[in-house]
């Protein structure tokens, strides 16, 4: 008896017996029966290779997310921005140091109440009136600067794919999801994925879609893939088309979207995502993308900037703003419509968007901070191990707003440089270069560098290239003279000691050389102080000639120069290369009392806990005695007081400096004041003669820039050199270089290191019956 409700209690569908009697026949038809258990078997294969592949792609996202998708990603900052009582700032530019920063701003009238990160809940008042600070209040009291915090000036990481050790290779200012505004997400979403938010991380639809387009039109027309899946390829994957990535790619994808949240996919893929090359670097995400392009912040970025940004993923280098603005503009305003069509903008802001003009940078070099700077740093870390202590943050030197000051000094001066050049050759010709070091001479840390005028036409960082200093050299023949009345030589020679300048033969090797001045000017006699402020090329011969060749070479290498440097009369005039850098080295045994300190671009490297695990710090040594560099000091404020640097002043700088004027094939200056010194050099790459004095190329960027440095606090603080003990004032003839006596005509001041003082001078005494010779006290 059947039971009701059991299957025989109903007769059998009409399906079923169809599938019944399907099943009869296949098992009645061998080959078909074959068929089957290969599909079935492929089925099976297929579905364990997904397995197989699932497993294994899975593992290797899982070892990546644990250290994080930017893991070996290394954030450069900036010296801490210090701002003080009569800085030159508007409420705008205090926003924007603000925000580099990480610390917050609030205005109100013509104050703002602003918060520097980490400082808690401390608050400070500035107030500023005509764009200067006029008062700052903390806590109720009165204070003279305030730190705002170290700016972030890059992250650079290695090519993750390849893992590629040079970290010039990628480019980018992390974001968070927070941090990105709600109009570039739509932005992003509309141009690239407008399901972003709703699909598991492969949009079916879109796929059949894509494939029915594909197969009518016969090529390769519509694109596919998710925001996590371009993710996928980007982090993890080569951008080949072989199926087994498509699979490879399709399991990551799916095992990412189970593993982050869509806001956390979004803002990895912000950062990641390829904007274009900018000179040596590869720009990756939209902070960077911001500031490459429009030199802000991602956050200020307005509607149609937002919309250019996500209408270059799509093929960076054709939409390139900057080579294809037309191009640009199209790309920009069909990722403007799809805004409009997915309800993200009003129509009125579509109309007003798409008739706003492609506004960019007008030189996107400078958009990206210190680019030759940046490399300086990566090659000092370099010498990290990095496989033993991961470096994440590195805090330079920089001085973003001395940066600033130097680019803009050049960019102001070499304008000047050109016309000059122009006007003597008769006719426009190719462009002198320019490069500028400015440094803290007690500390060598490095507070600008500009490597030349276009960091995007060419990458050639030239303070790091070896030319021939000429008379920015001559310091070292002085100070090695001056050494001699320490070091026990025969003849010691000071400030004060003469020196004719008549041309003569000099031979070395078996060879003659014949120096002469810039202009073939003959001065006559003069002291030591008065040649060096002229800067007279036979005077210098004849000086390293009396105290030899060698210890002037044996000078320059305490100084750090390098070794190429020979003992030969040429070595008076700078015929020898160095670099700037070398240099600027070298002239911190001036500016920091005999000691030598080496520069320096990172003041210390930290793990990912925040824990110290190197730096190059402050490496310095004494190379030469206070007494020779206070004497050395004082000779080179007489080149700006009266010799060939005297436009320094007649340009408007007014703070105690010493310096140097140089020409050679090219145009140098170095010089210093108490709180900051500083090397440009001006000439051609290709080595041609600049024929233009340092005075009239070098020093112009230099006054410039130093003008400009002034401004802030503490370099506007300059002070005036002081004589180290040991040093002692006389008064001396003018005629003989000798102490003066009761009847010399013309006297002056002069400085000695004690001990050193020339004799009492009788030429003009009226009791002597034949005038005395001296030529004892000239250097023939």
């Amino acid at each position: 008896m059947v039971e009701p409700g059991s299957p025989a209690s109903h007769p059998p569908s009409k399906l079923h017996s169809f599938l019944l009697q399907a099943k009869a026949w296949i098992a009645e038809q061998p080959r078909l029966r074959l068929a089957a258990c290969v599909v079935e078997i492929s089925f099976c294969i297929a579905l364990a290779t997904c397995a197989t592949l699932y497993f294994r792609y899975s593992r290797l996202i899982d070892s990546h997310l644990r250290d994080g998708a930017f893991h070996d990603a290394v954030n450069i900052y900036a010296a801490p921005v210090v701002i003080s009582i009569g800085d030159p700032i508007t409420l705008a530019e205090l926003a924007g140091e603000l925000h580099a920063t990480g610390g917050s701003f609030h205005e109100s009238g013509g104050s703002a109440e602003i918060r520097a990160p980490r400082a808690g809940e401390q608050a400070t008042r500035v107030f500023i009136s005509g764009n200067r600070i006029t008062r700052m209040v903390s806590r109720g009291k009165e204070i003279q600067e305030v730190s705002l915090g170290a700016p972030l000036i890059t992250t650079l990481s290695s090519d993750n794919k390849d893992h590629n050790e040079d970290r010039k290779s990628e480019k980018r200012v992390l974001v968070t999801y927070d941090g990105i505004p709600p109009v570039v997400i739509r932005a992003i979403v509309s141009a690239e994925d407008k399901h972003f938010f709703t699909h598991r991380g492969l949009d079916l639809p879109r796929i059949v879609k894509a494939a029915y387009v594909d197969t009518r039109d016969r090529r390769k027309e519509q694109g596919a893939s998710t925001l996590t899946m371009q993710l996928v390829r980007g982090l993890w994957l080569s951008p080949d088309k072989l199926w087994m990535r498509k699979l490879a790619e399709a399991m990551m994808t799916i095992h990412l979207e189970r593993e982050w949240s869509k806001e956390k996919i979004l803002e990895t893929w912000a950062n990641q995502v390829y904007l274009g090359r900018q000179a040596a670097y590869s720009i990756h995400g939209f902070g960077e993308g911001a500031r490459m392009f429009f030199g802000k912040d991602l956050r200020d970025v307005t509607l149609p900037e937002a919309a250019l940004l996500a209408g270059l993923v799509q093929r960076p280098s054709w939409f390139n703003p900057f080579r294809h603005t037309e191009r640009a503009k199209e790309r920009r305003d069909v990722v403007l419509a799809m805004m409009r069509e997915n309800r993200y903008i009003r129509a009125s802001e579509y109309e007003a968007a798409i008739h706003a003009p492609v506004r960019v940078v007008s030189d996107p070099s400078r958009a990206a901070s210190a680019p030759w700077f940046l490399d300086v740093v990566n090659d000092d870390m370099q010498a990290h191990d990095a496989d033993e202590d991961p470096v994440r943050d590195v805090y330079s030197t920089i001085d973003l707003n001395l940066q600033r000051a130097a680019e803009e000094a050049i960019a102001a001066r070499m304008q000047d440089v050109d016309k000059l050049v122009a006007k003597r050759a008769g006719k426009p010709g190719p462009r002198a270069e320019a490069a500028l070091i400015a440094l803290d001479p007690h500390t060598g840390e490095i507070k600008a560098l500009v490597g030349g005028r276009d960091y995007g036409r060419s990458q050639l960082n030239r303070i790091l290239a070896k030319r021939p200093p000429g008379s920015v050299f001559k310091p070292f023949v002085y100070a090695a003279a001056l050494n001699t009345a320490l070091s026990g030589a025969a003849d010691v020679y000071t400030p004060a000691t003469q020196v004719a300048d008549t041309p003569m033969t000099f031979w070395s090797g078996g060879k003659p050389y014949e120096p002469e001045n810039f202009r073939g000017e003959v001065f006559g006699t003069l002291s030591l102080r008065q040649a060096l402020a002229k800067s007279d090329n036979v005077a210098a011969v004849k000086v390293a000639q009396g105290i030899g060749y060698g210890a002037v070479v044996q000078m320059a290498r305490r100084a750090g120069l390098n070794d190429e440097i020979r003992p030969t009369p040429a070595v008076a005039l700078g015929a020898y290369q160095v670099t700037p850098f070398e240099l600027s080295g070298a002239y911190t045994v001036f500016a920091n009392g005999g000691m030598l300190v080496k520069p320096s671009a990172i003041s210390s490297l930290r793990s990912r806990d925040g824990a110290v695990i190197g730096g190059t710090g402050k490496q310095a040594h004494q190379v030469l005695d206070p007494r020779v560099a206070g004497l050395m000091v004082d000779m080179l404020q007489e080149v700006i007081r009266s010799g060939t640097a005297a436009g320094v002043r007649s340009r408007g700088f007014t703070l105690p400096a010493a310096g140097k004027t140089g020409t050679s094939h090219d145009g140098w200056f170095a010089g210093f004041t108490s709180q900051l010194l500083c090397v440009v050099w001006v000439g051609f790459d290709d080595y041609r003669e600049l024929n233009l004095e340092g005075a009239r190329s070098a020093l112009p960027i230099w006054t410039d820039f130093m003008k400009r440095a002034a401004l802030r606090a503490p370099y506007r603080n300059a002070r005036e050199f002081r004589m180290p003990s040991g040093v002692e004032q006389a008064s001396i003839c003018t005629a003989s270089g000798k102490l003066a006596g009761d009847h010399c005509p013309e006297t002056r001041n002069e400085y000695f290191i004690a001990g050193s003082e020339p004799g009492k001078c009788t030429l003009h005494d009226e009791d002597a019956g034949e005038s005395p010779i001296v030529s004892e006290s000239v250097v023939e």
